[in-house]
């Protein structure tokens, strides 16, 4: 599977935001998709995680209500809708797959380059 994420750029704070990752390779829909986000000199961090079939999904604490992940099987693409940001949500965000419903990075399998995200003040 490969993956290619994109969409990152420079916003205000408060504004809005729209991440894709498109996959290529073997059957998307058999692959559980998450998004990540890593700052310099930090671990990676989980941002939201979506089942394979796109009924479950889970978000991190800190953008629960503020963040929105979806998926297209026919377009094997996942997306993440990203709204009310803050400046703390700078990062580079990157999506991945696997196969178990997971919030640890190790869990994953493939992973797409970084796409980064700059909120300003």
């Amino acid at each position: 599977v490969q993956l290619q994420a994109s969409g990152g750029g420079l916003v205000q704070a408060g504004g809005s935001l729209r991440l894709s990752c498109a996959a290529s390779g073997r059957t998307f829909s058999n692959y559980v998709m998450a998004w990540f986000r890593q700052t310099p000199g930090k671990e990676r961090e989980f941002v939201a995680v979506i089942s394979g079939s796109g009924i479950s999904t889970y978000y991190a604490d800190s953008v629960k209500g503020r963040f929105t992940i979806s998926r297209d099987n026919a377009k094997n693409t996942i997306y993440l809708q990203m709204n009310s940001l803050k400046p703390e949500d700078t990062a580079a965000y990157s999506c991945a797959a696997g196969r178990n419903f997971a919030r640890t990075p190790a869990t994953y399998d493939y992973w797409g380059q970084g796409t980064q995200v700059t909120v300003s003040s």
